[in-house]
């Protein structure tokens, strides 16, 4: 299992070891010794799984302080373009943001800790995801930001006419009027 850096602190690329064969495949998505063995020491406490359409962007979400949330997100069935967005006022990657493919083919997982918004857009149809968090989810910490906040330029990979947001994410506000105690 590989661990690999994106230039953005904590935000790592998990690629896990397949075993393919003849009959299909065999992997470990999770295994909390390999984390810990390499410094990552989550207790993972809830997953959580969606299905979506070409084109939906689920984002750009977090959970405050004291109910902020690392995950790790993977994809079951389909392909998705996975952001994470660094909302650590004093860090020197502040307003920094990192993109990746995750696809049921390629089997990346992107860990993604607390202190980071992250959305994902989907880029295939009927896209299942899957991910889990190490804190439970506390409505009243919930913070957004507008995924075409202009400070962020976050390229989604899509035109953005064929962008589906809820109604919830369009009222997001851009990160410089966001709630964020990070």
């Amino acid at each position: 299992m590989g661990f690999i850096k994106t230039g953005l602190d904590g935000v790592l690329i998990y690629e896990p070891k397949v075993f393919p064969d003849d009959r299909g495949y065999f992997f470990e998505s999770y295994n909390q010794k390999s984390f810990l063995d390499n410094g990552l020491n989550y207790t993972f406490v809830q997953d959580n799984q969606s299905l979506s359409c070409y084109g939906v962007l689920r984002g750009l979400h977090y959970q405050m302080e004291p109910y902020a949330q690392t995950k790790l997100v993977r994809v079951l069935r389909g392909k998705i373009w996975d952001v994470a967005v660094d909302i650590r006022k004093k860090s020197p990657t502040y307003k920094k943001w990192v993109g990746v493919e995750l696809t049921a083919d390629n089997f990346k997982q992107i860990l993604i800790p607390k202190g980071f918004a992250h959305g994902l857009v989907i880029l295939e149809d009927n896209t299942i995801i899957s991910y889990k968090c190490d804190g439970f989810y506390n409505k009243e910490s919930e913070g957004g930001i507008r995924f075409d906040d202009p400070e962020l330029n976050i390229d989604w990979k899509i035109s953005d006419k064929d962008i589906v947001l809820s109604d919830k994410d369009l009222k997001n506000p851009f990160l410089k009027e966001a709630r964020n105690n990070f």
